[in-house]
C-alpha cells in the first residue's frame, strides 16, 4: 500500500494556516502592548500562511480516506512543522536569533515540556512571550484530540484501552462524531483557560501574567513570564493554589471534566485511574512535606521568605511540586533538587509517572502504571496456578492481553529510549545528574531538571546537538513513542 501524499500535505497546510492565524494573535497582543515586535510576528504570520495556502492550494481534491500508515505521518509530521512554522516569531523579531535554540524552544512549547534556553525571560517583548505561551496552548489542545480521538484508533501504547473511556468508533463514547467531541473537549479546555485568567487576576497577578500562566497551566506546559517561575509569587500563596488546581485538573482526564458538567459525578468517582492519580498526589506531598517541615530549606533566590519549620509553607510546597511534575507541567516555586537527597531521587522517580491517560500530560501515565503492576502481581497467581486463565481488570472491565502486551511494550521502549537518551546526552559532556535528568525530563515532557539543568538554571548550557536530541526526545515521549519511533522501521515504509 503507497501513501496519499496529497491529503497529507494538505493537512500540513492546515495546520500551517491554524498556526498563521495564531502568530496573527500574538501580533494583536504585540500591538496592544507596543512591544516593538508587531511587524515582526505578522511577518512570520503571513510566511507561515501564505506556505500553507499553497500547500491546500495544490493538492485540493484529495481523496479523504486517511490510512493508518498515514495517520503516523500526519501525526509525527503535523508535530514537526509546526515546530518548524513556530521559530519565525523568535527569528524575526531577533528574540531568539540562533535557529538551534529558537527551534529547541519551540518544540519544547508544541510538545509542553516546558525546558527554556533563555537566560532573561522578563527582558522579552510582550508578544513573545505569548506566543511562546501559546506554543503550549496548541500543543496541549492537539494533545487532547490526539489521546481522544487518534491514538486509539492506531492502536497506540494500549491508548485503545482508554478509548472504552473515550469518544470513537465505540459503544462508550461521548458523541458519534470525533469533530463534535473535540469541539466539546476543546470547550472545556478553553473554558477552564479563561477561569484560571480571572481568578489568577483576582487574586493579584497582572492580567498579561495571568493570561500566560494560564495558556501553560491548563496545557501542562511550564514556561512562565517570570525567571523565577512560581516563585516569584512565593509570598502570595493563594495564586500558587490557584495554579495547584489547574495543574491537578489539566493532569486529569478531560473527559471525566466533560462528565463532571453533565452532572455524572459517578463516572469520576468510579474511575479507577482518577482514584489512583489523587491518592499518589496526596500520599506523596504529605511525605515532601514532612521532610520539607522537619529537613529541606526551601529556598529560591531572593522570592522566599519562609524559615525552616513553617507548616503551611511546607504543605504548599509539596503540594505543588509534587503536582508540578506528576502532571509533568514543570512550573517550580523553589529549587526543589536542594531538599534532601532523598527528595532529590523521589522526585526524580516522580518524572516518570505522569497524568492521566486522556489529559494534556505527559509521560508513561497512570493507567498504564496501573495495568503493569495489576499484570505483575497477577503473575504470582498464574504460577501457582498455570492452566488458570486470570485476566487483568481495570474499571470492573476485563483487559485484552493484545492492550497488556501493548503497555508492556511501551513502558520497556520508553525505559530504553530513557537510558540511550541519558547516554547520548552523557556522550556530549554532560555529569551524570543532568544527563539522567535531562533525558527523564525530555522524555518526560516535564521541564527543570537536575545538576546544570536544575529549576536554577536552564538548557541553555547544552551544546547544539545535544539541544536537538533532547527536542527528539520530547517529541517521541509527547506522541507516545509509537507514533514517532514506527517511522524509523524499513518495514513501515514497504509498500504491502
Amino acid at each position: 500500500m503507497g501513501f496519499n501524499g496529497k491529503i497529507i500535505i494538505h493537512l500540513m497546510g492546515l495546520l500551517l494556516l491554524c498556526n498563521g492565524g495564531f502568530m496573527i494573535l500574538a501580533a494583536l497582543v504585540s500591538g496592544i502592548y507596543q512591544d516593538g515586535v508587531t511587524l515582526d510576528i505578522t511577518l512570520a504570520a503571513i510566511v507561515t500562511m501564505f506556505i500553507g495556502v499553497l500547500a491546500m492550494f495544490f493538492t485540493r481534491g484529495h481523496d479523504k480516506e486517511v490510512s493508518r500508515k498515514e495517520g503516523y505521518i500526519i501525526v509525527t509530521f503535523g508535530w514537526i512543522i509546526m515546530s518548524a512554522s513556530g521559530v519565525l516569531p523568535y527569528l524575526f523579531s531577533g528574540a531568539i536569533p540562533n535557529i538551534t535554540n529558537a527551534f529547541f524552544e519551540t518544540m519544547s512549547g508544541y510538545t509542553t515540556t516546558g525546558a527554556s534556553i533563555v537566560d532573561n525571560i522578563e527582558i522579552l517583548p510582550e508578544g513573545i512571550l505569548f506566543w511562546r505561551s501559546l506554543t503550549h496552548w496548541i500543543g496541549g489542545m492537539g494533545i487532547i484530540v490526539l489521546a481522544i480521538a487518534i491514538l486509539p484508533l492506531l492502536g497506540i501504547g494500549g491508548m485503545q484501552l482508554f478509548a472504552a473511556e473515550a469518544p470513537g468508533p465505540n459503544a462508550d463514547k461521548l458523541h458519534p462524531r470525533i469533530t463534535d467531541t473535540a469541539k466539546r473537549l476543546w470547550l472545556i479546555y478553553f473554558g477552564y483557560t479563561v477561569a484560571e485568567t480571572i481568578l489568577l487576576k483576582l487574586a493579584g497577578m497582572s492580567f498579561f501574567d495571568a493570561m500566560n500562566h494560564s495558556l501553560a497551566t491548563l496545557s501542562t506546559g511550564g514556561f512562565s513570564t517570570k525567571n523565577a517561575s512560581l516563585a516569584y509569587w512565593n509570598n502570595q500563596p493563594l495564586i500558587q493554589y490557584i495554579v495547584i488546581f489547574f495543574m491537578f485538573l489539566a493532569g486529569s482526564n478531560f473527559v471525566l471534566s466533560y462528565f463532571a458538567f453533565k452532572g455524572k459525578v459517578q463516572k469520576i468517582l468510579r474511575d479507577e485511574e482518577f482514584k489512583y492519580y489523587t491518592a499518589l498526589v496526596v500520599i506523596f506531598s504529605g511525605i515532601v512535606a514532612l521532610v520539607i517541615f522537619f529537613k529541606a530549606n526551601v529556598s529560591f533566590s531572593e522570592y522566599h521568605p519562609m524559615v525552616l519549620g513553617n507548616a503551611e509553607s511546607a504543605f504548599r510546597h509539596a503540594l505543588f511540586q509534587v503536582v508540578a511534575v506528576v502532571t509533568t507541567t514543570g512550573f517550580v516555586s523553589a529549587d526543589f533538587t536542594a531538599w534532601t537527597p532523598f527528595i532529590t531521587v523521589f522526585f526524580f522517580g516522580l518524572m516518570f509517572a505522569g497524568g492521566s491517560a486522556g489529559s494534556t500530560a505527559g509521560g508513561i501515565k497512570i493507567m498504564r502504571h496501573i495495568l503493569i503492576i495489576k499484570n505483575g502481581l497477577l503473575e504470582f497467581k498464574r504460577t501457582l496456578h498455570p492452566n488458570a486463565v486470570i485476566p487483568v481488570r481495570f474499571n470492573n472491565k476485563t483487559v485484552t492481553e493484545h492492550v497488556v502486551y501493548n503497555v508492556i511494550g511501551f513502558f520497556v521502549l520508553y525505559m530504553l529510549l530513557f537510558i540511550i537518551g541519558a547516554l547520548v546526552l552523557g556522550f556530549l559532556g554532560l555529569d551524570f545528574d543532568s544527563a539522567i535528568g535531562g533525558a527523564a525530563s525530555s522524555l518526560g515532557n516535564v521541564g527543570p531538571a537536575f545538576g546544570s539543568l536544575s529549576p536554577l538554571n536552564n538548557f541553555n548550557s547544552l551544546p547544539a546537538l545535544g539541544k536537538w536530541w533532547c527536542g527528539f526526545l520530547m517529541l517521541a515521549g509527547r506522541l507516545e513513542l509509537f507514533t514517532v519511533l514506527i517511522l524509523m522501521t524499513p518495514y513501515f515504509w514497504k509498500k504491502t
